[in-house]
């Protein structure tokens, strides 16, 4: 098995034309996936829990008489973080209190109301409260991903949310103890063992069994992701996730095995992730291609990786680490990791990354884990405009306005004339009738 992703030169004549080529990845869901999710949403907004029990007997094979054998109590979960082994507990602990750690200084530094009051004595400002309820989408099946359940729960508990609800597939009724003990740590308030485009649907619509929520956070397959994209306005989302991403800006100084092997990091997640090295070091990049070689026969997802590099790998010989620097502000990666002797030198050109990770001890999969900021990160060159997952995203800002008696009197004659102007007769007069001397009302033309 052989991985060999693209080798271009931004010298080549041809580079232009290839790399868009390679970054190209279609975000448009297909047209029968489309048609599906519609009929599951619909049915489970008519139907309610009948729907999802239905969805979920066919879908997952998990045969469930009734809505109260899809949840979870608090004493199972409790139970499954007391059943792991010690060192699982302790880790999942410690990553734990680090994602907590930062969610609570991201409060602390943004989450906060604020007010002032202008030289008339008008009082302006901002209030900030949690949603009451959000619910948390976890990932199963093919794979389970405790660390999700860490990076959208306790955000959202930092922000205060009211009621946490989370939904995760258990195929067959496997259930993963380490995602419930995540559960149990993260402080969710309710959990149930469903998934797929039918949880989306309680979530946003609610059921007899499922109340329903404000705002749906959390990764999923192609049906979530549709699901997602449809119930958006009745329900606020987090984002549309694509594929993974990791970009790595390297001027060859970091083992190259330790670079081949942070590309495989997020290669192994799905065939479409995409893995890009940038480097101005020729041999270096030829030592890197040495490792993937050398690496990955051990790998125990190698197909995976192999088909996610061919496919949408790349290694990039640049002409400097700044135009490196250019290329990844094109790209606005989902992860990017700056593996050099001087990382402070170039991050302050780095403007889009959904997360930069400087330095060679800094692995990308420390981040996905325990080092403190969220790991849901946006993709496809969205972090162009978008954040990471925070406490920002569990909480609400309402605008504060407290006229006096004297800032009438000046505000009143400015929205007056401008909403004459916009021809509404009524809102000029609301401003008007507050003025110490009110004057005769316009005619409109």
């Amino acid at each position: 098995m052989f991985a060999t992703p693209a080798r271009l030169s931004t010298a080549a004549p041809e580079f232009e034309a290839a790399f868009k080529a390679r970054l190209h990845w279609s975000a448009d869901t297909d047209a029968a996936i489309e048609q599906r999710v519609a009929d599951i949403l619909a049915d489970v907004q008519l139907r309610g829990d009948a729907a999802v029990l239905d969805y979920t007997r066919r879908f997952d094979g998990l045969d469930a008489a009734d809505m109260g054998s899809l949840e979870l109590t608090q004493a199972e979960l409790k139970a499954a973080f007391e059943g792991l082994p010690a060192v699982q507990r302790q880790a999942l602990q410690a990553a734990a209190a680090r994602v907590r750690s930062y969610h609570e200084a991201q409060k602390e530094a943004c989450g906060k109301s604020w007010s002032y009051r202008d030289a008339d004595g008008s009082l302006l400002g901002q209030k900030v409260t949690p949603l009451d309820r959000v619910g948390i989408y976890v990932p199963g099946g093919k794979a389970a991903y405790p660390s999700s359940v860490l990076m959208n729960a306790i955000p959202a508990h930092v922000a205060g949310v009211g009621e946490i609800i989370m939904v995760v597939p258990t195929p067959r009724g496997e259930r993963n103890a380490l995602v419930l003990a995540a559960a149990y740590v993260a402080g969710v308030s309710r959990a149930f063992t469903l998934g797929g485009a039918q949880a989306v649907a309680a979530l946003a619509y609610g059921t007899r069994s499922i109340p329903a929520v404000d705002k749906i956070t959390g990764p999923g397959n192609a049906y979530v992701a549709a699901a997602k994209r449809r119930v958006f306005g009745t329900v606020g989302i987090d984002m549309i996730a694509g594929p993974s991403e990791i970009l790595v800006l390297a001027d060859g100084s970091t083992p190259a095995d330790w670079v081949a092997m942070d590309l495989f990091s997020q290669a192994e997640h799905d065939e479409l992730a995409q893995s890009i090295l940038l480097c101005p070091d020729a041999a270096y990049i030829d030592q890197v291609q040495a490792a993937i070689t050398r690496l990955l026969p051990d790998m125990p997802r190698a197909a995976i990786i192999a088909k996610s590099l061919n496919d949408r790998g790349a290694l990039i010989h640049t002409r400097s680490m700044q135009e490196a620097c250019e290329i990844s502000n094109r790209i606005a990666p989902e992860h990017l990791e700056v593996s050099s002797a001087q990382p402070h030198q170039w991050e302050p050109l780095l403007r889009h990354a959904g997360a930069i990770f400087l330095g060679a001890y800094t692995s990308e999969s420390l981040g996905d884990y325990c080092a403190g900021p969220n790991h849901v990160l946006p993709t496809s060159g969205t972090a162009r405009f978008s954040s990471p997952l925070g406490v920002y995203d569990f909480q609400k800002r309402s605008s504060l306005i407290e006229v006096s008696q004297a800032g009438a009197q000046t505000l009143g004659v400015i929205a007056a004339e401008l909403a004459y102007g916009e021809g509404l007769q009524a809102h000029a007069r609301a401003a008007e009738l507050r003025l110490d001397t009110v004057p005769a009302m316009r005619k409109m033309p």
